[in-house]
């Protein structure tokens, strides 16, 4: 299977969208969750080769995921030393979850003016389906459906540049947000901090949503600065 499909042609001959294939998909998941779980750590030179032989794919997609990964933030490509697996400092982490704690309070605040009845519901739906995961001990998909809460609440602000720059920190921040669950007692502290993040946006709360925000991620540092 080729990594990327042929130009379709449109009904009048011209090209057609170029559309990735799920094995690109299925690859760059893959690597990204890797990454998260840290069987690739910060620092860890990613051999195409081996890789290659690990997950039986040839070396042209898996290039391709490792270039897309690249554009996220989650690896750079190092002259002379081909893809690694990026190393934030202390003070990259810091600095990242202070731009995104201030996007979040701004989007808290905007959601509880524009999110709809059916948005709101949603969320309810994700953080529901959240805590069963975290009850059941699938700390992954308990991770997944964590960040897709931030980031379905910044969506309901309606504002694109500010989705936008969530998402870039958000992607970057994937491995370090993953290990601020490491341990049971850092586990339920965030399930009860998106406990309260539930009930301020259902009640429409800007201030108590934007305040439970920001202290979530506040401690969010907390929670990993040993580990960075």
């Amino acid at each position: 299977m080729n990594e990327i499909t042929p130009l379709e042609r449109r009904a009048d001959g011209g090209p057609g969208p170029i559309r990735r294939t799920a094995l690109h998909d299925t690859l760059v998941s893959h690597l990204r969750d890797m990454i998260i779980e840290g069987d690739l750590s910060p620092g860890t030179r990613l051999h195409e080769g081996q890789l290659g032989e690990q997950l039986g794919v040839s070396r042209t997609p898996l290039r391709e995921a490792i270039k897309y990964l690249a554009s996220e933030g989650l690896v750079e490509l190092v002259p002379s030393r081909g893809a690694v697996v990026k190393r934030f400092s202390a003070k990259d982490v810091h600095d990242m979850l202070t731009v995104l704690r201030t996007l979040e309070e701004l989007a808290g605040k905007l959601a509880c003016d524009t999110a709809t009845d059916a948005g709101i519901a949603e969320v309810r739906a994700l953080h529901d389906e959240m805590v069963r995961r975290y009850k059941a001990g699938e700390r992954l998909q308990y991770y997944k459906l964590n960040q897709q809460i931030h980031s379905a609440i910044v969506l309901l602000a309606e504002n694109a540049p500010l989705a936008d720059m969530h998402s870039m920190l958000q992607t970057r921040l994937k491995r370090i947000r993953f290990i601020g669950h490491e341990g049971p007692e850092k586990w339920s502290a965030s399930v009860a901090e998106h406990d309260e993040m539930i009930v301020a946006l259902e009640a429409r709360d800007k201030a108590r949503l934007s305040e439970v925000l920001c202290r979530h991620l506040t401690n969010a540092w907390e929670r990993v600065r040993a580990s960075v």
